[in-house]
């Protein structure tokens, strides 16, 4: 093990903890003899891809583990006179003997061990006020009035930065953006004033500035409330501009531990550098990219997007009678060049999805045109066209999803989901299908033999490659890819952009690569174009724009972004966009 020993006794010991899923196959180890310490006022980063056994860790301490999941080995030791802040209390608790129904694992979850869940939209109430559900959590661990729980809600809620509390208070989760139901979550966990927070990929579903601000948020909370923080994510990135230790897992085993500068600048397991190097490449542009660019530039343009508008009307109240307007695109201008990657980057809300399915025509553009040249060299007005002609069109033009889960229809054999656009089409069936299905699968890295299975049978990284095959399935010349990597680990992540970039070079491909990450867009794309409000802000080519952005949000955007590496932690100033009057 790497680093050196950190000072002070720890207030939770994880002592050869086993957590076991019981399977027709035998018992499933999803932790695996794991061990580590967490010390109050400091941060432990537990890092490492989908499926280590970060999360069930995390679930185990807390005893919250998903049935039929059981702790079966090891000790959990909740040190609470090194917790009490000053009260008499000195015990030491083993949470892994309580019974995860009992009343005394209940007494300590949210007051001694708070937890912050990935996903906020799951973990709060959609029936609920969120000063109810904060409420709730203040009068269940403390004997006090529904008027002093309600002021100290308030508190909490200004204590997150969510603005004007008083009546933040009383609005439901959907009336909540993103970053705003996190905050809430940490309010939620932070009602009791506990000393261990446990945060669970807590700024994965966010784009980078709300993510930069809730690691800001925690990190001052941590320093005015002295607790330990133990930040799951996999996200290298994140855990140099965090982290005082680090737990590397990996198959449910701690494979490295140690300090945070230690494991960065000599990490000892092959997966650990494994893991900070995919982070590090993609703070630079892909090498393979720069030498297609060298050989063959990009030529005349595509896709010309001129004025382009998308308006939603919004109904509320009695019956839907007061109707309002919402401008997700507005008046934008855009072009996309023959075998150019074009990079749209913006925050959540920016308009960016909304765009890429106006292009498709899943969505219906309010105005403006969208010129596209097909593969016979016509021009067409993509707005202007009927169902049928559309139809023949969307044969060119093909989109990538985010979510390779959701995506993907589970009743379906991989051989029906990548088959069905060629069958629809009237272009092969049967032998024939079967065949060109295997070879798309080869094509982007899957045996052909794995189109009869489901894809509950795949992980994540290869039902994206499923999606891509799917999309290429019709020999298309533009792919709209909206946040294909982003729901990827970020190993997963630099595997499926090379694949990306090798089928652009063999089946001569453009692509509108639509994302809220900079690296991914620093490493895939040619040009980029900052969106905002559903504005473009700027465009160029996307080393200028990294290097030396003009417009001021540009500039927040890449300021929010950590860098993977823990020795200039601090020293890049954060530039916080403020709109003009």
């Amino acid at each position: 093990m790497t680093g050196r020993p950190t000072t002070g006794e720890p207030v939770l010991e994880v002592r050869n903890l086993v957590t076991e899923f019981p399977l027709r196959t035998g018992p499933f180890r999803a932790v695996d003899g794991v061990s580590f310490e967490l010390h109050a006022g400091r941060t432990l980063c537990v890092v490492g891809e989908s499926g280590s056994g970060k999360s069930v860790t995390a679930r185990s301490i807390l005893q919250i583990v998903d049935q039929p999941g059981r702790l079966v080995e090891g000790e959990i030791l909740l040190h609470r006179h090194r917790t009490a802040k000053g009260a008499g209390a000195d015990d030491t608790v083993d949470l892994a003997r309580l019974n995860p129904r009992s009343s005394a694992i209940r007494a300590i979850r949210g007051r001694d061990v708070a937890m912050i869940f990935q996903e906020p939209m799951s973990s709060l109430s959609p029936v609920h006020t969120i000063g109810d559900q904060i409420g709730e959590s203040i009068r269940l661990h403390g004997a006090t009035s529904r008027r002093d729980a309600r002021r100290r809600t308030i508190d909490l809620l200004r204590q997150v930065e969510i603005p004007d509390p008083e009546s933040a208070i009383d609005r439901y989760t959907f009336e909540y953006s993103g970053g705003m139901r996190q905050r809430a979550m940490i309010a939620m966990a932070l009602a009791c004033n506990p000393s261990i927070l446990i945060a669970d990929e807590p700024t994965t579903a966010l784009d980078v500035t709300t993510q930069a601000e809730i690691l800001d948020l925690i990190r001052r909370l941590q320093q005015s409330h002295g607790m330990a923080v133990m930040f799951i994510t996999h996200d290298m990135g994140v855990v140099a501009e965090i982290a005082d230790e680090i737990v590397v897992m990996r198959h449910g085993k701690l494979v490295e531990r140690g300090d945070v500068f230690a494991i960065f600048e000599r990490p000892e397991h092959a997966y650990t550098r494994m893991l900070i190097d995919a982070v590090k490449a993609l703070d630079r542009p892909s090498r393979r990219r720069l030498a297609m660019r060298a050989a063959k530039p990009p030529g005349a343009a595509v896709l010309d997007i001129d004025g382009l508008e998308k308006v939603f009307h919004l109904s509320s109240g009695w019956f839907g009678r007061k109707r309002s307007t919402l401008k997700a695109v507005s008046d934008l201008d855009l072009r996309l060049r023959a075998g150019e990657n074009l990079g749209v980057v913006g925050e959540s809300g920016s308009g960016k999805t909304t765009l890429g399915r106006c292009i498709l025509r899943v969505l219906e553009p309010s105005g403006g045109t969208i010129r596209y040249e097909t593969r016979s060299g016509e021009a067409v007005d993509l707005t202007a066209l009927d169902r049928a002609a559309l139809t023949r069109i969307r044969r060119e033009i093909r989109m990538v999803f985010q979510d390779p889960f959701a995506s993907l229809n589970p009743r379906m054999t991989v051989q029906q989901v990548i088959g069905e656009p060629l069958l629809v089409a009237g272009l092969l069936s049967g032998r024939d299908l079967a065949r060109r299905v295997g070879e798309l699968l080869e094509m982007v890295g899957l045996p052909a033999a794995s189109m009869e299975r489901y894809p509950h049978a795949f992980s994540g990284g290869q039902r994206q490659r499923i999606g891509i095959a799917r999309a290429i399935a019709l020999d298309p010349k533009v792919i709209v890819a909206d946040e294909p990597t982003s729901a990827l680990d970020v190993s997963i992540r630099t595997q499926v952009l090379d694949l990306l970039l090798d089928l652009q070079e063999r089946l001569d491909l453009s692509f509108v690569f639509i994302s809220h990450d900079i690296g991914v867009i620093r490493y895939f794309c040619d040009r980029i174009a900052v969106m905002y409000k559903g504005g473009i802000v700027e465009t160029g080519e996307t080393e200028t724009v990294c290097a030396a952005p003009d417009h001021a949000y540009t500039r927040s955007l890449l300021s929010a972004v950590p860098h993977p590496d823990p020795r200039v932690r601090g020293e890049k100033k954060r530039h916080r966009y403020v709109e003009q009057a």
